[in-house]
Formats: C-alpha cells, structure tokens, sequence
C-alpha cells in the first residue's frame, strides 16, 4: 500500500493531539489517582479511534487491509496485556505514588512508541531486501512462545530483571532517595540530581521496547506494510496506560493469558515460514489468509480469557470452602 507522506503526517498529528487533549484533561492541576470512570472513558475511546480507523482503511484499501490492520491490532493490544503485569511489578517495586503512576505510564509509553517507529523503519527495510529474515522472525516466534510457556509453568512471571539500560542511568545519575513530587529533575545543595520518577520511567520504556522484540516481528508476520504496522502499533500503545488501571487487580485472574500469547505468537511463527517456503517456490506450503490469522487471533484470546476467569472464579470458591471448613 502506498500512502503518501500527508496521510503519514495526518495520523501521527492526529494521534499527538489526542494525547495532548488527553494530558490536558486528566493531568492538569494538581496530581490526583487515575479513576475507573477516566480509565474506563479513555479505554473506550482509543478503542473507539482503531475502530473507526480500520473502518476507514475498509472503505479507502478494501477489506484486505482493514483486516491486517485489526488482526495487528487486535494482536499488539492482546501482547501488550501480557506486559502490564511487568508494569505491574516495576509500579510496585518502585514503590511509585498511584497519583504519579499515570504519568510514569504516559512518558514511558511514548519513549516506547518513538523507538517502535524506528524498528519498524529499520524491519521494513530489511524485509524488503533480506527474504530470508521472514525465516528468522518465524523460528524467533515459535522460539519466545516456547520460552513463555516455560517461564509460566516454572512460576517466573513476576520476576522482574533490570535491563542493561536502567542500571547505566543508574550509575551515570546520582538520585535522590525519595520522591519529589512528580518532578524528574531536582538541584540538592547545589547538584542536580536525577529523582527516582526518571528511573521507572526508563524501567517503563526501556521493558516495553525489550517486549518489542517479541512484538514487531509478530505482526510482521500478519502484513509487511509499515504503514499499517506502526498504526497498529500506536493504536495499541496509546491506550495501555489507561488499560493498566482499568484491569487494575483483573490482571492478577488472567492466570491463562500467557498461553493464550504464546499460541498467537507461534501461529505466527508457523504462518511466517510457511508463506516464506510458498514465495519461495514450494507450492505445498499454504499461504494463511488474513481473515484466519484474525479468527485464530480474537478465539483465542477470548477463550483464554475466559478460562481465566473461570479458573479464578473457581479457585476463590474453593477458597472461602475451605477457610469456612477450617472454621467450623
């Protein structure tokens, strides 16, 4: 699809402005807790505006694109509820205020989404000249979606590492012990230091650019248009703060969502390859429409999550069962 350099400059302004207006609604005057209405109104929204903007894709490209643009989308939201519960740890290990938290999130966010945009620039270039990285990207899928499903049997969902990148700002900026309003930057006896908010808004940026790794080439594997990867991509990541405190303690019941993205991923994995050895002359490799890699994508994802439930459900019955036997 080829999209001239207007409809690029009128999606990411447009984009910035919901932001802005966002920032301006929810961030001014002095910190308060993100509600359940505000997370609730913003979720809706942005879901709202990938909605509106597939339709548009539907009614100016054709179904074929709309349909690689929601089944990314669908997908890039879906791995991005798997990295709330990292927020999730670093929140609380940062011990961040809940009045800031929603400021951590944003900053963090968009430092992700600017370092997105130049993996998909650079993916897209090498795609275009290196067939033979579709291999790659399909082996790495079936390889992370192995390596989930190993972490969560192991119990190791919670365990949270510090990347490369925070333990360098770490050493290269002295920081204050504590919080300092929502400030980043303070003077103390005449030095500048850094507060602890900058360094969860790096933890923030930097985990969700490592979750990219697993990401970008996923939806690579649905559609090799960068136009409609990055759009995917910021439709998926604009709303994630709020997601975050919408889902609130859910996230703790979505026991099965892990596998739920492992499958995704290595369905993608298998469908990479595949069409890979189909353009590459074997005929008996199928090529995978886009309307089952979005039927595949979406069941899975809503039988996950309603397994999920479902166990929780369960488990707590059992629960008040036993703590009411033990009583008696």
């Amino acid at each position: 699809m080829t999209v001239p350099m207007w409809a690029w400059i009128a999606v990411i302004g447009g984009l910035l402005l919901v932001v802005a207006i966002d920032l301006w609604i929810v961030d001014r005057g002095e910190a308060r807790e993100f509600t359940m209405r505000q997370a609730t109104f913003w979720v809706t929204l942005y879901i709202a505006l990938a909605v509106a903007f597939g339709v548009l894709l539907w009614v100016t490209e054709g179904g074929a694109k709309a349909g690689e643009f929601f089944a990314g989308y669908i997908t890039e939201y879906s791995l991005s509820v798997d990295n709330l519960f990292i927020f999730f740890i670093i929140m609380s290990r940062f011990a961040v205020p809940k009045e800031f938290q929603h400021k951590v999130l944003l900053v963090g966010i968009l430092m992700a989404l600017v370092m997105r945009g130049i993996f998909i620039a650079l993916g897209s270039a090498a795609l275009a000249n290196f067939s033979w990285l579709f291999y790659v990207f399909g082996a790495f899928l079936v390889y992370t979606a192995i390596n989930i499903v190993r972490q969560h049997v192991k119990g190791d969902d919670d365990d949270y590492q510090e990347n490369a990148v925070l333990r360098w700002v770490r050493r290269a900026f002295p920081t204050t012990p504590d919080y300092v309003g929502a400030k980043v930057l303070v003077r103390v006896n005449g030095k500048r230091m850094v507060t602890p908010m900058l360094i969860v808004m790096v933890a923030i940026g930097s985990t969700d650019l490592l979750f990219a790794l697993d990401s970008i080439p996923a939806i690579f594997g649905l559609t090799t248009d960068a136009f409609i990867v990055f759009t995917a991509n910021a439709f998926a990541l604009m709303g994630l703060r709020q997601l975050y405190f919408l889902l609130g303690g859910l996230l703790q019941r979505l026991v099965y969502i892990s596998y739920g993205l492992a499958f995704i991923l290595a369905f993608i994995g298998v469908k990479l390859v595949l069409e890979a050895l189909h353009a590459s002359g074997f005929s008996w490799a199928p090529e995978v429409p886009i309307s089952v890699s979005l039927s595949v994508i979406g069941a899975t994802m809503v039988i996950t999550t309603v397994a999920s439930l479902l166990k929780s459900r369960s488990d707590a019955r059992k629960g008040v069962e036993t703590s009411q036997s033990g009583a008696s």
